[in-house]
């Protein structure tokens, strides 16, 4: 969609701020294809799934319980709850509980940066169902959203932030084109958001803590509460992206430019993420999936077990190499101690995979991270990099390999491989494929008939006049 080239009637405000806000001004439901609004009822109805598979984890039920003191009449929802807040905490609640259990969306282009960008979904519905948004409007929002994080994450390769950043100035957008701000107003909500939330990548770095998921509510909440106080006039600093102490050059590193966004024959970015069909981080999934294929094979036999050699792309195997050591310290992807480390972790991954034959969500509870044939498997595992895995990671197609091979006592050597011909994690997911992952994590805490109910009415959420007839849906107890 090519940004309207009207300059800005305001001096203080920067050239990027100026065409976010000019895009988000001019974005309406008209410019977005059908195919477009059912990829975005899809990555809905995944991610309230993953809200549903993570809401009794510990961070979420902290979140929650702010949120009991911040009660709201007619605020927004907290899901899973009747509970209302205002939109900024049940952004920050929803947003964080949609995330703790590692299995929404992610994104990976070559030389982009990694990230979820369906972190904006919970925070947006917040929004939408306090606004009484209709369910195309809502849908509209997200595929704004989207189109913002993601054209952030093509532009920016600064390791040391977070690309939570990128969700917040994304929802602070979407946000306020969803409570019917003007250009101008949008425009002070961009500069609200950009200079005061700048996350840093530390929260992905060395032992990590419950701060991993709830960064994305962190984030979410941010972007809602820069639309609110935009849309009581606030002004933000002046120049947030170029000015001398501004994004470009602290945080991006230097000057940039998003180019041509979608719409009017350009493909929106929405379609581009990849829906998670495990739950841990991007770099475990391949090793994971061909550890379900070696595990077939091994039926069992894992006391047998002599070396396990797990071969993977550049980007994969760094994710654990070269980490931060002190005294000599056994690296912490070997001797994971919390739940947050361990889903990030390949060799307990595949050693989880290999005792179980898959990642569930037991695989990160405390009877798995304290089982000591997991540990004596991942104490057998090396990592190698396959040259020709990284190539093809780092083109378009973008293909995620990776092969295990698990050595045993008596020369057997059982291998499992995932990707390009054999089944990768980015092929397109069906509708089908869609449900059942919703299914898997909400039937057991609402039944098969009530998640039917759910599901019929979260296919036709873009016909609903009021989107927030759809948080109700989902109370539990």
């Amino acid at each position: 969609m090519d940004v309207a080239t009207r300059p800005s009637a305001d001096p203080m405000v920067d050239d990027v701020q100026h065409q976010l806000a000019c895009y988000a001004s001019d974005f309406s439901c008209g410019v977005v294809p059908a195919a477009t609004l059912h990829e975005t009822t899809v990555r809905v109805i995944d991610t309230l799934g993953a809200l549903v598979g993570g809401f009794d984890d510990e961070p979420c039920r902290m979140a929650r319980a702010l949120a009991m003191d911040l009660p709201v009449a007619g605020g927004a929802t907290v899901v899973g709850t009747p509970l209302r807040t205002s939109m900024d905490v049940a952004a920050f609640v929803n947003g964080t509980t949609a995330r703790s259990a590692e299995i929404n969306d992610v994104y990976h282009h070559p030389g982009s940066k990694n990230g979820h960008p369906s972190d904006v979904i919970a925070p947006l519905l917040a929004v939408a169902e306090h606004a009484q948004a209709s369910g195309r409007d809502f849908l509209t929002s997200v595929v704004l959203a989207y189109e913002i994080y993601l054209r952030f994450a093509d532009t920016f390769h600064n390791r040391a932030f977070d690309a939570a950043n990128f969700c917040s100035i994304s929802v602070a957008i979407a946000a306020a084109k969803l409570l019917g701000l003007n250009e101008a107003q949008i425009a002070q909500a961009i500069s609200i958001v950009v200079v005061p939330n700048n996350a840093l990548n530390q929260t992905r770095t060395g032992h990590l803590t419950m701060w991993k998921s709830v960064a994305a509510g962190q984030a979410g909440r941010a972007g809602v509460f820069a639309a609110l106080l935009a849309g009581k006039g606030m002004r933000g600093a002046q120049l947030p992206f170029t000015g001398r102490h501004g994004w470009c050059n602290h945080v991006a590193g230097k000057p940039f430019a998003l180019g041509i966004m979608g719409g009017n024959g350009i493909p929106f970015k929405i379609h581009d993420s990849t829906i998670k069909p495990r739950m841990a981080c991007l770099h475990t999934l391949a090793p994971i999936l061909a550890s379900e294929k070696a595990a077939a094979q091994l039926q069992g036999r894992t006391g047998s077990v002599e070396r396990i050699t797990v071969e993977v792309y550049k980007a994969s195997e760094r994710a654990v190499a070269g980490i931060e050591k002190s005294g000599g310290a056994v690296d912490h992807h070997w001797n994971p101690d919390s739940r947050e480390t361990a889903d990030h972790s390949i060799p307990y991954c595949v050693a989880a995979t290999l005792l179980d034959g898959s990642i569930t969500p037991r695989s990160f509870d405390d009877a798995h991270l304290n089982n000591p044939n997991l540990r004596n498997l991942l104490m057998k595992t090396e990592l190698v990099e396959n040259q020709d895995f990284t190539a093809a990671y780092e083109k378009l197609p973008v293909q995620y390999r990776a092969r295990v091979t698990v050595r045993l006592k008596g020369g057997e050597a059982p291998v499992g491989e995932t990707g390009g011909e054999y089944g990768d994690l980015s092929d397109a997911k069906s509708d089908e494929d869609i449900a059942k992952k919703f299914r898997y994590f909400t039937e057991p805490v609402f039944g098969a008939q009530r998640v039917t109910t759910m599901l019929d009415r979260l296919w036709k959420i873009g016909g609903e006049k009021d989107v927030s007839a759809i948080p109700p849906l989902f109370v539990i107890g």
